[in-house]
């Protein structure tokens, strides 16, 4: 049968995607990514905020389309379906199956009946298949979220936090290193917490130092930290290492102490500014990325502008900012939405305006300096070939590095850059050794 996928959302959810993939390539299943040709398309769909919601529900609309000419089945998994399987059913008559979380560990025989086809293999238990850059890869080391944040809905569609065995992420990471891959990104929706479900204990320096001594493996970087929970351990870990990135992504949330309670965060201002100094302090050019939710119930404008100093005091050299909105069962729901929509929209703005700034003076700084690239693309029109150092995550916010070069590079090597000059989030130069 010809099916297509399409994923929505964040890396973590991409990786469930690369799993049904792998499920479906291993049932002897054909992939294709085309719309038309596609018998059966399964979305894979985002429901954390407002906007992830809006955007599934139109991409089930506009794949329903298909149905008046070769579609013939549609199916919809992940964060929408586990939060409103119910009332998508009543309201969504145009797909064929809403599958929750809950139920991938049956996915097989749910398709196989769905699609009126045999699905023997079993989800999770077959290899992944990559769907991006073949040199790049997520790690997802765990799954859910303990925290409970007041305006978070990731413990209520993807449960409590559920740590991946140790042994278990060395050997697929063996896997995929010996399938071509040379960067890999450990996920989950904290991090720094894995392995704290099994004894209360924090196990990621150990995993670490394991995946660090794998043969092949050129980068490793990990995303989402919290501040309150990166130790001193774990900074000598990245420091001994061979293969580990210095590269800190700490959501933050907020900079006003007042905010970070209302919003049941555990961290305050001294402890982010403590472990940023430590952080910065232990290495040569280390790179430190956050995200602040804007518009919370109760944020003042007072609050706004201490968030605003805080930024400014920190300078992230990268920053990610959204505009809170109200999502049913969790505890900010019954808060009253306070802050208007265009003033969320403003602050965001102004945040944002003052990272440009401090982004700049950043990007400034690399400049004269040589820096190591993995190669990614060629523009076709410039002739530019484009690429990320380590300081730019693979998901398209930090920047890139382009560069001329009078060699012929292959896509997913490492080539020495000299930075010569910042444009916007981009850092250009050239090839060590070239004029």
């Amino acid at each position: 049968m010809k099916i297509g996928v399409i994923s929505l959302g964040c890396a973590k959810n991409l990786v469930d995607t690369e799993n049904l993939l792998g499920l479906l390539n291993a049932s002897g299943q054909e992939l294709t990514t085309s719309y038309q040709e596609a018998e059966a398309i399964i979305i894979n769909t985002c429901g954390f905020i407002a906007p992830a919601k809006e955007e599934a529900i139109n991409t089930i609309l506009e794949v329903a389309d298909y149905k008046q000419a070769n579609l013939k089945k549609l199916i919809v998994m992940g964060c929408l379906a586990q939060r409103y399987k119910p009332e998508l059913e009543k309201e969504m008559p145009e797909v064929d199956c809403f599958i929750a979380i809950e139920e991938y560990k049956h996915l097989n025989q749910i398709l196989s009946k769905a699609l009126d086809i045999t699905i023997p293999k079993t989800y999770g238990k077959v290899p992944r298949l990559l769907s991006g850059k073949p040199w790049m890869a997520y790690l997802r080391i765990a799954d859910g979220c303990d925290n409970r944040c007041a305006y978070c809905a990731i413990p209520l569609i993807r449960g409590p936090m559920r740590s991946v065995a140790e042994d278990a992420l060395v050997e697929e990471a063996k896997r995929l290193v010996a399938s071509g891959v040379k960067e890999l990104n450990l996920i989950a929706q904290d991090s720094s917490r894995y392995g704290y479900d099994w004894d209360q204990k924090l196990h990621l320096s150990h995993l670490l130092k394991r995946l660090d001594a794998l043969e092949g493996v050129h980068w490793i970087r990990i995303l989402y930290l919290y501040p309150d929970e990166i130790p001193d351990d774990l900074i000598a870990t990245i420091q001994a290492s061979k293969h580990i990135l210095p590269y800190f992504d700490i959501p933050i949330q907020h900079g006003c102490d007042a905010m970070l309670q209302a919003m049941h965060r555990r961290s305050n201002q001294e402890e982010i500014r403590n472990r940023v100094a430590r952080i910065r302090a232990s290495f040569e050019r280390p790179i430190l990325r956050t995200t602040i939710l804007t518009g919370f119930p109760g944020e003042s404008l007072e609050a706004h502008e201490e968030n605003v100093s805080f930024l400014d005091e920190i300078g992230w050299d990268h920053l990610g900012v959204f505009t809170y909105s109200k999502e049913e069962d969790t505890p900010s729901y019954e808060l009253e939405d306070n802050v208007r929509e265009e003033e969320k929209e403003r602050r965001k703005n102004e945040l944002l305006m003052h990272q440009e700034k401090i982004m700049e003076m950043r990007r400034k700084e690399w400049v004269g300096t040589k820096v190591e690239v993995l190669v990614e693309a060629k523009d076709a029109l410039t002739k530019m070939y484009i690429g990320r150092c380590a300081l730019q995550a693979p998901d398209g916010i930090d920047g890139s590095v382009r560069f001329q070069s009078e060699q012929d590079i292959p896509m997913g090597t490492f080539v020495d850059v000299e930075i010569t000059k910042v444009a916007g989030m981009h850092l250009l130069g050239h090839v060590v050794g070239e004029n």
